[in-house]
């Protein structure tokens, strides 16, 4: 397995910081990387806001984090604007040539390996067409202006770190001889510059003519000769019809404040709705519970069994399936959950059923100084995606056709087991786990969140928020603190990561338990957070990654 698998780095960053508003406004981010850091900084002192900041990392991470920040891929951008919530949605599709068993051999095995690696494994890319859908809502400042660091990024190189160079050797022992991944990123070694011609003359021809050239032009010629060379199925007739989404955000009130988050075909804000509810309902538990002691780890596990059973029956693409959403978020329904919580011993996995009767990534955070916020994740999915760069214009492409439910009952990567809701069709969005969230607290942002992870994203999100809201942490110490996570399947498993291992009494405790406690080998999120309480704004970036953050106040108010 991976040991970035969408996230891990283990490089130095800049602390958290934080700041007094006696000065005047605030602006903040949180972002995996210095180079990107630098963009939103540069953004912000043309006079750009938040969304501006976020399409110019976005582009500018495509280059400089290669292993997840993309345009062959797709995510989910979260916006809080003018006091008013908002969702994107460009997440890929299922090219219109896919088949619901076309990762199945003769016998109906699932075949190894083939919604992973080379270019069957994509799906239909939506980055270049969400940041452009952002930024001709939202954007201030020139569409050119936002590529250009990207573009000079890619002319003139960045420092590779050491970690980009380790998942890339990673990476090349699962696409050695099946895919061009060498030809392109052989040379990525740590401490030295990397240059990306091909990747800069795309980026070029995206900052003159728009999202069109990435769906219609040069751009969209090269990606299809790659597919038709590598006997993938993305089309010209896929790209013109692909349509970013804007769709109503989940938000839902959560004690003093509202949590706006990402709708179906995220499972994320329905997963985190569904943790943050029953361990509300199971309240009278955790008195007294000490943070990540062994009693906490069992309930967290207790609720995240019964969120993952749920999200294995029901959730998909809501464009295809008639997913009961109401109902699974409904305070009724997560009391009665609530219930079947066993606080003293492991509840039996066969017995956690669904509950309704007869269903490589990155993230960062970004809060300007008028108070707007972006909390965006996106992904190709699997460190580098599925290995294949378009040739002529450099990028790679995503390996998202994995999140699909190939078989029903059969796992993913991610270990996760999917039904008929998300079964392959074309045109269909896949489910993701991605879960880009901004809190409001009196119709003020207090709180930007989100990281990359597969699976573990949203219960890593729920973590940190009780570390924050429960536990009174503060924002680097409950994004630093010990992680943990269980999904029902494999029976009975706790992970951790080498960050902050379970060990000990509390290890001890777990198994004497039942349970299986052990390291899964990558790293638990890379956590990008925002967060203002009391006039004062502070900003973090998980220890697990290579983040930057900082705080910017304006002189003048």
């Amino acid at each position: 397995m991976s040991r970035y698998l969408k996230i891990a780095v283990t490089a130095a960053l800049i602390s958290a910081s934080s700041l007094s508003l006696a000065q005047g406004k605030q602006a903040a981010y949180a972002m995996p990387d210095a180079y990107s850091a630098k963009v939103v900084e540069n953004i912000f002192a043309q006079g750009g806001n938040a969304v501006d900041a976020a399409v110019a990392s976005a582009f500018a991470l495509a280059v400089t984090f290669p292993e997840a920040g993309n345009i062959g891929g797709g995510g989910f951008m979260t916006v809080y604007m003018d006091g008013k919530p908002y969702f994107l949605d460009y997440r890929e599709v299922a090219p219109l040539a896919a088949t619901k068993n076309m990762y199945l051999n003769e016998k109906g095995e699932v075949i190894e390996n083939m919604s992973v690696v080379g270019a069957k494994a994509a799906g239909v890319p939506g980055t270049v067409m969400g940041m452009w859908e952002a930024h001709q809502k939202f954007g201030k400042l020139q569409w050119s202006q936002l590529l250009q660091p990207a573009i000079d990024y890619a002319h003139q190189g960045f420092i590779v770190a050491g970690t980009q160079s380790l998942y890339k050797t990673d990476a090349e022992k699962t696409f050695g001889g099946k895919t061009n991944f060498s030809k392109y990123f052989g040379n990525l070694k740590e401490g030295v510059n990397f240059k990306q011609p091909e990747l800069a003359k795309t980026l070029e021809r995206i900052s003159q003519n728009g999202a069109n050239e990435f769906y219609q032009g040069k751009t969209a010629q090269l990606l299809v000769a790659q597919m038709q060379r590598d006997d993938g199925l993305i089309s010209m007739d896929d790209l013109h019809k692909y349509k970013a989404k804007w769709r109503e955000p989940l938000s839902f009130k959560w004690r003093d404040h509202v949590i706006h988050t990402a709708p179906l075909p995220s499972s994320g804000g329905i997963a985190l709705r569904q943790l943050l509810g029953m361990k509300e309902a199971r309240a009278a538990d955790f008195k007294g519970v000490a943070l990540n002691s062994s009693q906490y780890i069992h309930l967290i596990a207790e609720i995240e069994k019964r969120v993952f059973a749920d999200r294995g029956q029901y959730l998909g693409d809501p464009d295809f399936s008639k997913i009961p959403v109401a109902k699974l978020i409904s305070s009724d329904y997560l009391a009665q959950r609530a219930k079947e919580v066993n606080p003293k011993k492991i509840s039996a996995t066969e017995n956690i059923k669904p509950g309704l009767e007869s269903a490589h990534t990155t993230h960062f955070s970004i809060l300007d100084k008028d108070g707007n916020a972006v909390a965006n994740t996106y992904t190709l999915n699997w460190d580098y995606g599925n290995g294949v760069v378009v040739e002529g214009a450099g990028f790679l492409l995503n390996d998202e056709m994995d999140d699909f439910s190939a078989k029903a009952g059969v796992a993913n990567m991610f270990g996760v087991i999917g039904a008929d809701a998300n079964a392959i069709e074309p045109g269909k969005r896949m489910l993701s786990s991605m879960t880009p969230t901004i809190m409001t607290t009196n119709d003020q942002v207090s709180l930007v969140i989100g990281t990359p992870g597969g699976s573990r994203i949203f219960t890593s999100i729920f973590q940190v928020i009780n570390n924050l809201y429960d536990y009174n942490l503060p924002l680097k110490q409950a994004v630093d603190a010990q992680r943990f996570h269980h999904q029902l399947f494999p029976k009975d498993v706790i992970y951790y990561d080498d960050f902050a291992p379970i060990t000990g009494a509390v290890a001890a405790n777990l198994t004497k338990m039942g349970y299986k406690v052990e390291d899964q080998g990558w790293r638990l999120g890379d956590i990008q957070a925002i967060h203002v309480q009391d006039g004062k704004v502070t900003a973090a970036s998980d220890m697990r990654g290579r983040g930057q953050n900082s705080v910017i106040t304006t002189v003048k108010p």
